[in-house]
């Protein structure tokens, strides 16, 4: 019962990075774009972008009830990046909505998408500042030790900043070649497929440093990865598909560009997931917070289970609805639409 709960968090995380992570890589992308095609960008994740954090909120709640101790570490100990990563949440989502519907004039626009540009690039760094800093093991409960100790050691260091440019990095490709598949001028194309190669560079590049900031930090992610079968051949999965991506952008073949960006992302999350587990949380003690020793009482996992069985059923097909829904109105003319 408690794995089956475990997988399903595992399922919404994997769609948060996904499909969220897509979103905020869309103000990422504006950002080091320098705002060109930005009304492109903005288009393609419009009518869904509010919807991917239902994701976030069904981890949260998981975690709050299936796994009480996991939230209660995170939620105290990691409460700066994480009141910085919400905080960011909230100004990039009132920035987004201002910048569509306000009144257009210069001034309001432009401190409306410099918010949400900004607040899209520190939402996903301190996202992955606190991923980095539940995997390094720096946590500590005794309070004793000072606030500086308790509060800010454990996520102020180079392996969880390095995995926050990693996930700022990885956004901002997804959002690339979502958005390769919204495009129908050439010239925005050809852009977007050259930043988009620029972007796979990086990516290769930042996760190598996401190793070496492991090592010197003292997690031996080397290691951790070469024992660990199921993450090598995720790891071996993941680089195989680069060509693959490679010529999907060469042909501009914008289902490929999807497929294999979508893979190559669940690789990376479930190469995590396999040398994690079966420890949420890593403890700077050697105490680490398992799923098992941090499971609530059968009877509550019981019904949580319950809940998120009818939730699913409910909640994956009306998602589903809603992309079809929102890219046919997008794709098809007011005629259409009618006639349909």
């Amino acid at each position: 019962m408690t794995e089956i709960i475990l997988a399903i968090m595992g399922v919404c995380l994997l769609l948060y990075v996904i499909l969220g992570g897509a979103d905020f890589g869309g103000g990422i992308l504006e950002l080091i774009t320098g705002g060109k095609d930005s009304g492109v960008v903005a288009k393609a994740i419009a009518p869904v972008w509010e919807a991917n954090h239902v994701w976030l909120i069904l981890v949260v709640v998981i975690l709050f009830v299936a796994f009480p101790p996991v939230y209660s570490v995170i939620l105290t100990t990691l409460h700066i990046p994480v009141l910085l990563a919400l905080i960011g949440i909230v100004l990039r989502g009132s920035a987004f909505t201002f910048r569509h519907y306000d009144i257009e004039e210069e001034r309001p626009m432009a401190i409306y998408t410099a918010v949400f540009r900004i607040s899209s690039l520190l939402t996903t760094f301190f996202l992955g500042v606190t991923m980095g800093a539940i995997i390094l093991g720096e946590i500590t409960n005794d309070y004793t030790q000072g606030f500086y100790r308790v509060f800010i050691h454990p996520w102020s260091n180079f392996f969880s900043f390095s995995l926050g440019v990693f996930l700022v990095v990885l956004f901002a490709f997804l959002a690339n070649i979502y958005t390769i598949g919204e495009l129908h001028d050439p010239m925005h194309v050809n852009r977007f497929t050259r930043w988009a190669k620029y972007l796979i560079l990086a990516l290769v590049t930042e996760g190598l440093v996401v190793f070496l900031a492991a090592e010197v930090d003292g997690l031996h992610l080397f290691s951790a990865f070469y024992h660990s079968p199921v993450s090598m051949i995720c790891v071996a999965l993941a680089t195989l598909a680069l060509p693959l991506l490679w010529t999907g952008l060469k042909r501009h073949s914008r289902n490929l560009l999807r497929i294999v960006a979508g893979f190559q992302t669940t690789m990376i999350v479930l190469g995590w997931f396999a040398i994690q587990l079966p420890v949420l949380v890593r403890m700077s003690n050697g105490d680490d917070i398992t799923y098992q020793s941090s499971a609530a009482p059968p009877q509550v996992q019981y019904y949580m289970l319950i809940a998120l069985v009818v939730g699913v059923l409910i909640i994956f097909p009306y998602v589903g609805y809603l992309y079809k829904t929102f890219k046919f109105s997008q794709n098809t003319s007011p005629d259409q639409i009618k006639k349909a």
